[in-house]
């Protein structure tokens, strides 16, 4: 090998081993010449330009202030915001707000990293090996941005909803180890579906499953923040949410979680009889019309009075009308309307780090984290199937077994 070859080659090493670093120094350098360039224009001339213009703006530079590390997702970087004097109004840098010390991005990672194991302690040196030895990042740092997280929490949960349409509505009691086992309290949560197709979390609040009182108190919170009725109501059969609707918004669509229903038609059963049982009812839900849903209700029945299983086949029966109710809406919403996965998916990963509130002194901490967390989830919602159905379902138009009925009135029409 020639001498410049491997001079070249010495080269690609010292590049490749020090492009992180490289990299950061780039964006460092990137930023800093955005500062100074807000500051030009600011003033209005450039560095050591005199002021030669009468009504030319007031002010000068007066140097830097202390330099100031500034942690982003790529690493920590260290920055110099210029001092302006003599001027009518602050200087205020956009791109470096005045106490800014990490991204949105980093903020957000702390919840994420929290809730999937990573305890206090282990902070400082986890973020040091992401975002560089320079980072400002501690167990208090740690501890100070969770308590804005309640200060954040709290005046969302205070935000008008007249501008949110919601279409459909998922609600759920989700039992997590936050202090709130203590007194069997849940976490009782609403997930939207917007006129739009977007998905949002639209309401997080402490309280009893299967309490009609919890859930009114909820439902009239909402309702005085001025959330519209939705179309359907989708949430699991042993809530108090049903008495709760029927007081607070009578006119909503109800469909019953069919994973709910199954699992509670299964431990009705012996252990023996459930594989069998568990091949009749889960095609039911995805029968292709209502009259096809029923033949598989039927077959259960069968079934289970060939069996002597007469539990199973009552739980089936129960409440069979808010089973089915999916089948008055879009088919293309059919998987989205059957279930309350919308709900049991981002919890998915708040259930793994069931032990982590266990170090909140307060309920109300680890509620705020956890919203916290469903809300990065929420920023990753897939919009619901065919959107623009939803225009329709919103607007009153009326489907029978997922299909659009033709030349007939709207709801509100044929209410009147």
């Amino acid at each position: 090998m020639s001498e410049h070859t491997h001079e070249l080659a010495d080269a690609s090493t010292v590049v490749w081993e020090s492009l992180e670093s490289w990299v950061r120094e780039e964006v460092r350098r990137r930023i800093q010449g955005i500062i100074e360039d807000e500051v030009t224009g600011f003033l209005g001339r450039d560095v050591y330009q005199r002021r030669d213009v009468v009504d030319a703006p007031k002010g000068y530079r007066n140097g830097y202030g202390k330099p100031r590390r500034l942690t982003l997702s790529s690493g920590t970087i260290t920055l110099r915001r210029p001092r302006v004097r003599n001027t009518d109004e602050r200087f205020e840098s956009r791109i470096l707000p005045l106490f800014a010390r990490r991204t949105k991005e980093v903020g957000d990672l702390i919840p994420e990293l929290y809730l999937h194991g990573l305890a206090e302690g282990d902070f400082d040196l986890a973020l040091r090996g992401l975002l560089g030895e320079d980072a400002p990042l501690s167990p208090s740092t740690v501890a100070r941005l969770k308590a804005t997280y309640q200060v954040d929490f709290e005046a969302w949960k205070r935000r008008p909803l007249t501008d949110e349409e919601v279409v459909y509505l998922w609600m759920d009691g989700v039992y997590v180890k936050a202090g709130l086992e203590k007194e069997k309290a849940a976490l009782l949560v609403a997930v939207a579906a917007l006129r739009d197709g977007r998905k949002v979390v639209i309401a997080v609040e402490v309280g009893y499953r299967e309490s009609v009182e919890s859930w009114a108190a909820l439902l009239r919170d909402l309702q005085a923040r001025g959330m519209n009725c939705p179309r359907l109501v989708v949430g699991d059969g042993n809530l108090g949410l049903w008495g709760a609707l029927s007081q607070v918004y009578p006119d909503a669509g109800q469909q019953r979680c069919w994973n709910h229903r199954i699992v509670n038609v299964l431990d009705a059963l012996p252990k023996k009889a459930q594989p069998e049982a568990k091949v009749l009812l889960t095609p039911i839900p995805y029968s292709e019309t209502r009259k096809e849903a029923e033949e598989g209700r039927k077959g259960f029945e069968t079934w289970c009075r060939d069996k002597g299983y007469v539990k199973a086949s009552e739980r089936l029966n129960h409440d069979w009308e808010r089973m089915i109710a999916f089948y008055d809406f879009p088919k293309a919403h059919w998987k989205h309307l059957r279930t309350t996965n919308v709900i049991e998916s981002p919890f998915a990963s708040v259930r793994l780090r069931t032990t982590a509130a266990k170090r909140f002194k307060k309920v109300e901490n680890a509620t705020a984290v956890i919203w916290k967390t469903l809300m990065i989830a929420e920023s990753r919602f897939r919009r619901l199937d065919a959107p623009e159905l939803l225009v329709e379902v919103a607007e009153g138009v009326r489907f029978r077994d997922g299909i659009r009925i033709r030349n007939e009135p709207s709801w509100e029409n044929a209410a009147d």
